[in-house]
């Protein structure tokens, strides 16, 4: 074989191997993606924040991380932060999160905005994956004439969790429940307040962190299925 064919003969050969080694590399970091999931946003400290300040659109920053290392209690967004006020000292770069910005009530009102309310209710839901700061969305299925369920309705979609606690379970299928306050409207709290005496049910579905965007709510399914 001459020298020319030998040399064509290598940097084929070297191309096949690095078109393999790209094609193992690529494989390897989906592999690595499916694993941690999708980025998602969390807003951190953009500088040091000194206890009782105010929080300002321009004291935040938004930063990306894979979805399995999000803290479930940080916001997504930093205009559910702007506007409260800092209970202790917050070094730049510091996820932000509603313990580091409610006030002396445990409830969170004092960290509410104006036109809004807390609603405390009890509903069948995981405690484990219901946590301040997370969102649910509630589904209230109402009692039918004859004492069965009947429709069920997306009564809130994205309601912010302000506290979470375990409940006693339910007597009698011993499902899991938990007691939440949740930022509302004031409708929505008198929505709420009503559920819990004419709904058969009332449930709190978590959502995943990151996953604040608001679904069209009213969404109702019949018993028929």
């Amino acid at each position: 074989m001459s020298r020319r064919r030998r040399a064509f003969a290598l940097a084929g050969l070297a191309l096949v191997l690095g078109a393999l080694a790209a094609s193992d590399v690529s494989s390897r970091e989906a592999a690595i993606d499916r694993r941690l999931g999708p980025a998602v946003p969390v807003v951190v400290a953009r500088s040091d924040l000194p206890a009782g300040r105010v929080v300002r659109a321009s004291d935040l920053a938004v930063r990306h991380v894979p979805a399995r290392y999000a803290p479930a209690a940080a916001f997504a967004d930093p205009a559910e932060a702007t506007g409260l006020r800092t209970t202790a000292p917050i070094v730049h770069g510091t996820d932000l999160a509603p313990a580091l910005l409610a006030g002396e009530d445990a409830g969170g009102t004092s960290a509410l905005r104006p036109g809004e309310r807390v609603a405390e209710l009890v509903a069948a839901g995981p405690p484990k994956l219901v946590q301040p700061g997370g969102r649910v969305d509630v589904l209230v299925t109402r009692a039918a004439a004859d004492g069965a369920s009947g429709a069920t309705t997306l009564a809130l979609a994205g309601a912010q969790v302000l506290s979470a606690a375990p409940a006693t379970p339910d007597g009698d299928s011993g499902e899991q429940r938990v007691a939440v306050s949740l930022r509302v409207t004031v409708r929505q709290a008198v929505y709420l307040a009503a559920a819990q005496s004419f709904a058969r049910e009332i449930r709190v579905l978590p959502r995943p962190a990151g996953d604040g965007g608001r679904q069209a709510q009213g969404l109702r399914v019949g018993s028929g299925l």
